[in-house]
């Protein structure tokens, strides 16, 4: 089994998760010893409510609200997560991510909200693609500015990428502002925009909220998964994906080799921005989410962020960021839960946060298992014995014969 690194990559993340709930354990316990008002009831309560999540709730309807709610949540992770990601995969560390995804979000919600077609849904569904388009496009470009300072100037994308964050931040909150049209004030909010499921332009749901009514799961879940693998496809299958990898590697060699490492690192940083775009554009596309954004120059959105650990868990394989994602917000919804049995919820934040600083030692866990499979490979070899070589000699003739021969 261990010669497969897939495997070895998927062993990795999962000893990095037991690790966190086993810290995250011994958190409770310490919890329960030092405060008398909980018992050992309160904590199984709590391990319960930990592993459970959203289906430890005894009312089906609530089940599906809160499993709807959690796989609406994914969506955005997914792709900031991909965003990471790609980038990684390229030597770049992409922290611009929440700045890409709110740049996303005003070209996306300045189209959909600027078209009324509450009277005709298929109208409305190509609005709603436009505006991914559009945010897209808003997205890659963002992405591109540290791109371009990284491959013709050399200036670290991560300094370049704070600034772009906050630019961003700024931006967003500037141009809403003066949209005074946008504003919800229909339900008497003064810093909220009006909701993309009055104007008819909302993402579509594929019948998904009649499998789990009452939350806000629409169709983005099925979008962002056909992306993943179509990034993992590109990146383990094309020559594109392999130019990228190589340039991440060692850019220097890459040169050498023949490729345009500047091309390539402005594409995946443009790539990176657009995949964090479509996160931003879908999540504030749903019928029933608003944007408050008073405050978005202050605060920028923690998905941007997350999805450093999605990737990082992950080992940046575009596939494996829809597991650690839905990982990663599996155990927030478990947090909610964990206030019912005394706890406070940010015990689940400590469970993400150590398994994020383990998923930092992944690489770690990698060489030891590589290792360990050496130290095996070196016993069995030890344990074969091997058939001593014997030299076949030729039969030199006698100095008389080869005298009489000549004479």
């Amino acid at each position: 089994m261990m010669k497969n690194p897939i495997l070895k990559q998927i062993l990795a993340s999962v000893l990095c998760i037991i690790c966190g709930f086993i810290v995250g354990i011994l958190v409770m316990i310490l919890i329960t010893v030092v405060n008398k008002d909980l018992s050992v009831s309160n904590l199984f309560d709590g391990i319960k409510y930990l592993f459970l999540g959203p289906f430890s709730s005894p009312n089906a309807a609530t089940v599906k609200r809160n499993l709807g709610n959690m796989i609406f949540y994914i969506t955005p992770l997914i792709m900031t997560g991909l965003s990471v990601a790609i980038a990684f995969k390229t030597g770049l560390f992409n922290i611009g991510a929440p700045g890409q995804f709110l740049m996303g979000t005003l070209g996306s919600l300045m189209i959909a909200l600027h078209i009324n077609c509450a009277d005709n849904r298929g109208l409305g569904i190509l609005v709603w693609l436009l505006a991914i388009v559009v945010g897209v496009i808003c997205g890659a470009a963002w992405g591109a500015i540290p791109g371009i300072f990284k491959a013709f100037f050399d200036i670290n994308e991560v300094v370049v990428c704070i600034m772009t964050n906050w630019i961003a931040a700024n931006i967003v909150t500037w141009v809403f502002s003066n949209q005074t049209s946008l504003i919800n004030i229909p339900e008497g909010k003064s810093a909220y925009l009006i909701k993309t499921g009055g104007l008819g332009t909302y993402t579509p749901t594929f019948g998904l909220d009649k499998i789990l009514p009452g939350s806000y799961i629409d169709g983005g879940i099925i979008i962002v998964i056909i992306i993943a693998i179509i990034f993992f496809i590109v990146m383990s299958k094309t020559k594109f994906g392999f130019e990228l990898k190589a340039c991440g590697a060692n850019k220097h060699a890459a040169k050498y080799a023949g490729m345009n490492e500047k091309k390539n690192i402005v594409l995946s940083m443009v790539i990176a921005g657009g995949l964090a775009a479509v996160g931003g554009s879908l999540y504030y596309l749903n019928a029933g989410i608003e944007l408050q954004y008073g405050s978005i120059y202050a605060n920028l959105p923690e998905y941007g962020f997350n999805g450093i650990p999605a990737a990082l868990l992950a080992n940046c394989d575009p596939v494996g960021v829809i597991f650690s994602a839905s990982f990663l917000r599996y155990i927030s919804a478990s947090g909610s839960r964990l206030q019912l049995a005394g706890y406070n919820a940010y015990i689940a934040s400590v469970i993400s946060s150590v398994i994020i600083y383990f998923a930092g030692f992944s690489r770690l866990f990698l060489m030891l298992l590589s290792k360990k499979r050496k130290k095996e490979e070196a016993k069995v070899v030890t344990a074969i014995e091997v058939p001593p070589v014997v030299e076949e000699k030729t039969e030199e003739a006698p100095e008389e014969e080869n005298k009489e021969e000549t004479a």
